[in-house]
């Protein structure tokens, strides 16, 4: 089974490889980042995609989003350290196969990923349950928007990035600010990003 592993901490990346690798039959390429893995995915087959959700570039969230939007319907587990609401419904809008906390045990991890390839979905019951939470207010277009203020950028930053009008980027801001009840972008960045919607 090829799998592509994108997690951007690199003693957890080692481990994880290290760990996968010694599974019969696994075969792994470890990358750091979401637009490395966006890039092989375009020139590469995998079986699998375990992912982190917070990377540079592009999240793991939104690299799975790419994939569904390219029609590919690749089996995809998510591993994060994060279980907030917002992180698990946008995983099962996505119908990611698995997702699964860091601290799990390795063998729940390698049956997971079996289960996954088969076509099961393995999510944890308390997670399961978390996602019943809040829902998430914001539009793809305001997290992003949101997102890249939170990095730091500036407005017209924001709008070359995402090759928008300052205008366009200015509303986004307004209305995500707006439905979060924020005072202004880092609040409602804070805000978004302790729900898990960013």
């Amino acid at each position: 089974m090829n799998i592509l592993l994108a997690e951007d901490q690199a003693m957890l990346r080692g481990a994880l490889a290290t760990l996968l690798e010694l599974e019969p039959g696994f075969s792994v390429t470890a990358v750091s980042d979401g637009l490395t893995a966006q890039a092989l995915l375009q020139e590469q087959s995998f079986d699998l995609l375990l992912t982190d959700i917070e990377m540079p570039g592009l999240t793991g969230l939104e690299l799975i989003a790419w994939l569904r939007e390219q029609n590919n319907a690749l089996a995809s587990i998510i591993i994060t350290t994060f279980n907030r609401a917002g992180f698990i419904r946008r995983a099962l809008a996505l119908n990611v196969g698995g997702f699964l906390l860091k601290d799990a045990p390795s063998d729940q991890l390698v049956d997971a990923i079996y289960r996954v390839h088969r076509g099961e979905r393995v999510i944890d019951n308390d997670l399961a349950i978390q996602a019943l939470g809040d829902r998430d207010p914001l539009t793809d277009k305001e997290r992003r928007a949101l997102r890249l203020a939170h990095e730091g950028l500036s407005t017209a930053q924001i709008a070359q990035q995402l090759c928008l009008s300052e205008g366009t980027i200015r509303n986004y801001l307004s209305e995500a600010i707006s439905k979060l009840g924020a005072g202004n972008r880092v609040d409602a960045a804070r805000i978004a990003r302790h729900k898990g919607w960013l």
